[in-house]
C-alpha cells in the first residue's frame, strides 16, 4: 500500500478526525461526530482510499527518479 497523504494533509486529517470524535464522546455534537474515525485513520495509515479513483496524492514528488533515465 503506497502512501497518498501528505504533511499537511495528514495533519488536517488528524486534528478534525480527533476533533469530531471529542466533540461526540462530551456529547457537544451528535452522533455523526464518530465519523471523524475516518479522517483519524486515513491521517495515521497516510492513506486514503478515496485518492485512488483519481490518481491524486499530496505526498511530496520524490527526489530521485523512480527509473533510471535513458539515453537517446
Amino acid at each position: 500500500m503506497k502512501s497518498n497523504v501528505g504533511g499537511l494533509d495528514r495533519a488536517l486529517r488528524v486534528a478534525v478526525g480527533a476533533a469530531l470524535i471529542v466533540g461526540a464522546a462530551i456529547g457537544v455534537i451528535g452522533p455523526w461526530g464518530w465519523l471523524g474515525l475516518v479522517p483519524l485513520a486515513t491521517g495515521l495509515f497516510r492513506f486514503c482510499p478515496a485518492y485512488l479513483p483519481f490518481g491524486w496524492s499530496s505526498c511530496r514528488a520524490s527526489s530521485s527518479p523512480s527509473q533510471p533515465e535513458q539515453k537517446p
